[in-house]
């Protein structure tokens, strides 16, 4: 597992993950109590919790970005 983990995600920051060849590129809006994020999608701006990106477990390819430091 490469890039950031979840501890260091910051509210208002841009991120993107791949998992299992799924790219998403996300802002987080909100940190909730059990450990997930709510997540704004930043090219649908749909809106999502982060855990569901990862449900299915995390690919050989799973890696978290800050878009900001790119």
């Amino acid at each position: 597992m490469a890039g950031l983990s979840f501890d260091v995600l910051r509210i208002g920051k841009k991120y993107r993950l791949v998992n299992y060849g799924e790219r998403y590129e996300f802002e987080i809006e909100k940190i909730l109590s059990n450990g997930d994020f709510n997540v704004k999608d930043l090219h649908t701006l749909e809106r999502y919790h982060l855990k569901e990106t990862i449900k299915f477990g995390k690919g050989k390819d799973f890696e978290i970005r800050d878009l900001e430091r790119e």
